[in-house]
């Protein structure tokens, strides 16, 4: 069954919601990178490290939420949030060697857990 326009806007902006949201979730841990460099707890090349995790990060989020349908990301997301779980898109931003070496760039949120957390 072909979706409405009404339904495929409908899905678009649940989608674009998810999207900035979980965006602004990978931001934080370039902000906390940023504020430990400031610190003097990290340096430049860690923080480099954390920029580049982002932007792999952020382009497995992006896959999902635009390569396809809207309608079907949306359907995803609504799974999700029934089965109350979450995707850790900075997981997702591993390069294969992170992974196989239980390793990820270091910034202070991935320490201290999720960054939006008070």
């Amino acid at each position: 069954m072909t979706p409405t326009r009404a339904e495929r806007r409908a899905a678009r902006a649940q989608v674009a919601g998810y999207h900035e949201a979980e965006l602004a979730r990978l931001l934080a841990h370039v902000e906390a990178a940023i504020t430990s460099m400031r610190r003097g707890e990290m340096d430049v090349f860690e923080v480099d490290d954390v920029v580049h995790h982002y932007e792999r990060a952020k382009r497995e989020l992006w896959k999902f939420c635009w390569l396809g349908h809207p309608e079907a990301a949306a359907r995803g997301i609504a799974v999700l949030a029934a089965d109350h779980r979450e995707v850790d898109w900075w997981s997702e931003g591993s390069t294969a060697r992170e992974r196989a070496q239980g390793k990820a760039p270091k910034s202070e949120s991935s320490a201290a857990g999720d960054p939006n957390d008070p």
